[in-house]
């Protein structure tokens, strides 16, 4: 009976959880689709394909961030469900320390290659000079993109999703309010056109950045940025080599995505820049799809990391089904919705008859498997909460590079499926993944223990300490 109502108890919290990160989704992906209508409705498809034609590039970078996020809140979770504060304190000063770095490379790295990047990447010719320049904007500021994305995930992994959701709300009301500012010149600003949907992004991330470190300074956050966490702003080896034995596959997972967005959109360049239009905003639709399975796949990480550092390994298994219930659930109701109101949808961004048919296309090819794609993230968050992150990635990676991009080039340019082909090659991968993830999850990741399990030291404590909200 103290199973079940613990199991409850537990299954309240995560729902509890999970609910600010799928707002925080929905209204992250609604400030990107309203910068996407604005653009394409007024700027016209060769506006949009420009945007379009940098994404993939982005994602690359942002890859980055999401990976060194994803390893940290590994390292907190644990850190924070056993009681370890300090050790805490010690992973996030030596993570920030290594994000500003890490972005900085990047930034200077990408703002000097750009255009070099997007022609390699067959980027038409008729939208190259203003993809550079948009692209350009976002590679200098990526320092400021890199730490707020890396900071809020901090917070997750104590189970504190209201504030990041906060946070992200004010960041997409600024960015809504200076997009036709810095656009269209009003208020007597100066009139950047396409780019200033980039110079929005950038002073929306910077203010609230900036806000969000005083905010928690203000309410005394357990992750807020004292003289603690300062103190251990550097490189320390046992730490470092935790968090990249983390970061580093699960960033090369991400990058390895990115890559093949960048090769699949080189794929799709071939067909002119209305399939490149209808690419990107395809894309901005995936990404409200595929909230139910990023949500869930993060709230099982948290949750499983926080257990495992309580010496609640027993919870593991429920987390994880619970989680893929969840996933069918929402993401299948998404999902039929998405097909069924494909047409209606596209029109809100084009109004090129035959841009939209290629995105419906899309839509209803490879739209059902994004579910599969759902069920494989929880089992993989479950195994990457544990400091398994190895061959999670491996097998996505393979996926991706011997089935994915292969199948995307040879069933487009060796059928007569065309343009298709691109599309049919996302379930095809997506269920090779979720096979060889199972099979390694049930016949190895299973058996072993909760000492082997544990990345980080429990202290003696006996939880986290007193004013410090839980979610175990």
């Amino acid at each position: 009976m103290g199973d079940e109502i613990n199991m409850n108890t537990l299954k309240k919290s995560m729902i509890a959880f999970l609910i600010p990160v799928i707002f925080a989704s929905v209204i992250q992906s609604l400030g990107q689709v309203i910068g996407i209508i604005v653009v394409g409705q007024t700027l016209g498809d060769d506006a949009l394909a420009a945007i379009s034609a940098f994404f993939p590039l982005f994602f690359f970078l942002i890859s980055f961030a999401i990976g060194i996020g994803s390893g940290s809140s590994i390292l907190i979770g644990q850190s924070y469900g056993g009681g370890n504060l300090p050790q805490m304190k010690e992973v996030t000063g030596v993570t920030l320390a290594f994000t500003i770095v890490l972005s900085v490379i990047a930034a200077l790295v990408g703002g000097i290659f750009t255009e070099e990047i997007l022609v390699w990447m067959g980027t038409p010719d008729n939208i190259l000079y203003a993809s550079t320049l948009y692209a350009r904007i976002l590679f200098v500021t990526l320092p400021i993109t890199f730490l707020y994305l890396v900071y809020t995930t901090f917070l997750r992994g104590v189970g504190d999703s209201k504030t990041p959701f906060y946070f992200l709300v004010l960041n997409v009301i600024l960015n809504v309010i200076l997009l036709p500012l810095l656009m269209f010149g009003w208020l007597g600003l100066p009139e950047f056109g396409l780019y200033g949907a980039a110079y929005a992004a950038v002073l929306s991330n910077l203010f609230t950045l900036i806000l969000f470190i005083g905010y928690l300074h203000k309410t005394n956050h357990v992750l807020k940025l004292d003289l603690i966490v300062l103190k251990h702003f550097k490189f320390k080896g046992s730490i470092l080599k935790n968090l990249l034995r983390l970061a580093i596959p699960t960033s090369i997972g991400m990058v390895a995505m990115a890559m093949s967005e960048i090769a699949v959109i080189t794929f799709v360049n071939e067909y002119g820049s209305k399939a490149t239009a209808a690419y990107g905003i395809v894309n901005q639709i995936a990404s409200y799809v595929q909230i139910p399975a990023i949500s869930i796949s993060i709230a099982i990480s948290v949750f499983v990391a926080q257990s495992i550092g309580s010496g609640k390994q027993s919870n593991i298994r429920e987390i994880t089904k619970f989680g893929l219930t969840l996933n069918y659930l929402f993401g299948g109701v998404l999902i039929v919705l998405a097909c069924l109101l494909s047409n209606p949808l596209l029109q809100i961004f084009l109004n090129d008859t035959e841009t939209i048919e290629i995105a419906q296309n899309l839509i209803l090819i490879s739209f059902w498997s994004y579910v599969i794609l759902g069920h494989t993230m929880a089992i993989s968050a479950t195994m990457r909460a544990s400091g398994t992150v190895l061959w999670p990635t491996i097998f996505t990676i393979s996926s991706i590079w011997m089935i994915q991009v292969p199948a995307a080039f040879f069933l487009s340019q060796y059928t007569t499926l065309g343009i298709q082909g691109i599309w049919l090659a996302y379930p095809i991968a997506f269920l090779t993944n979720l096979i060889v993830q199972f099979v390694y999850y049930q016949l190895a990741w299973k058996k072993k223990n909760l000492k082997a399990l544990l990345v980080v030291e429990r202290s003696q404590s006996h939880g986290p300490k007193k004013g410090i909200e839980t979610t175990i």
